[in-house]
């Protein structure tokens, strides 16, 4: 039987994004799976993955760790002897890549965003273009989640390959189906991601001060893992009343159903949000920034709003504008994102388009 090994930096992402062609490979491969350990790892063993652990330091910059890695993947792709690899996310591209060049075996990587360090530019993003140049050039295809990453990457002769634009990593509209539109006695907003600067939360938080003020009638919810240099200040609002902090959850469909509105001021340089996915399938008007991995799951003031980065004025007056529509507007707004992933964004369309890469 044929080996298909899978290099990732968590198994969150792994598990909720790409289990379904996991399902499908493990019918006609033996399927191996290199990443840290997480409670994840026990389901997607479930499926059939044969599991290595693999320390990854997912933002650190140390050249001594990063050379373990690369040694790790070599040891790993050496034992399992693969007949292609998949790579997720920076590390697992740049350094599973040049392990897999090294084997000379082929490989197809995913670039799900870009990361902070070609954003900010500087001496970073030199070496780190400098790595995925190297790494990616002899990729059997490179998967890009927004246009603007792969004309950055094109531009700078970083991929002069074979590659092909993926819608994100696509939606189940099974799993998330959509819910019905709750009654707007409260108007409920959720913010739901990783609680750094990058994802808007400050965007986020002076909106829930201003809002709240207003309109009483709203709640605040945020629902994701907190960094510490913003633990007290989230305690501190939830005591007041001005948001609701729910911390980690493995499942955010509950959340879904009494939502009016998602939030998603983010900044990072995403590939394709799959918060914005999930809650336009679900029904729910979206409010996000004007950015690549944001902005195209949004028809702006048809299926929700987009607002300028980093501009607090700008999320809260385009909050107020959709707490100004009345019932039927806020659910057809949310109705008219639905349609919108249903079109462009069904994860069927990854899986056919990996199901074709891994074949050839």
């Amino acid at each position: 039987m044929k080996k298909v090994l899978i290099l990732a930096n968590n198994d969150v992402g792994l598990y909720k994004f790409r289990r379904e062609l996991i399902q499908e490979l493990v019918k006609n491969y033996e399927v191996y799976i290199s990443l840290p350990y997480g409670e994840f790892i026990p389901h997607l063993k479930e499926i059939g993955c044969k599991f290595f652990e693999t320390e990854i330091s997912r933002r650190g910059t140390n050249p001594i760790t990063d050379l373990k890695l690369l040694l790790n993947y070599k040891k790993i792709i050496k034992k399992v002897d693969p007949d292609v690899v998949l790579t997720y996310t920076i590390k697992p591209n740049v350094y599973g890549g040049l392990a897999c060049r090294m084997n000379r075996v082929p490989f197809i990587a995913n670039i799900t965003g870009l990361g902070s360090a070609v954003e900010n530019g500087g001496i970073l993003q030199k070496i780190t273009l400098l790595l995925y140049r190297i790494a990616l050039r002899k990729a059997k295809c490179v998967f890009f989640q927004n246009e603007e990453n792969r004309s950055f990457l094109i531009k700078r002769k970083i991929i002069n390959g074979k590659n092909k634009l993926l819608p994100g990593s696509g939606v189940n509209l099974d799993y998330y189906s959509l819910i019905d539109y709750p009654s707007d006695a409260v108007i409920n907003f959720l913010f739901i991601a990783r609680i750094m600067k990058e994802k808007g939360i400050e965007q986020f938080l002076d909106a829930a001060c201003c809002i709240k003020d207003k309109f009483p009638n709203t709640k605040f919810h945020i629902l994701g893992f907190c960094e510490e240099a913003y633990q007290k200040k989230l305690k501190d609002l939830q005591d007041k009343g001005i948001i609701i902090y729910h911390g980690m959850k493995s499942d955010v469909r509950e959340f879904q159903r009494i939502s009016h509105c998602t939030i998603h001021p983010s900044y990072y340089p995403e590939g394709m949000s799959n918060v914005l996915l999930e809650s336009a399938a679900s029904g729910r008007p979206i409010i996000t920034t004007n950015r690549s991995g944001c902005k195209e799951i949004v028809e702006d003031r048809k299926s929700g709003y987009l607002i300028e980065p980093e501009n607090s004025e700008d999320l809260i007056e385009k909050v107020e504008m959709f707490l100004k529509l009345n019932y039927e507007e806020k659910k057809i707004m949310g109705l008219t994102g639905r349609a919108k992933v249903e079109k462009e964004f069904d994860r069927q369309y990854v899986l056919d388009a990996y199901l074709q890469e891994i074949e050839c």
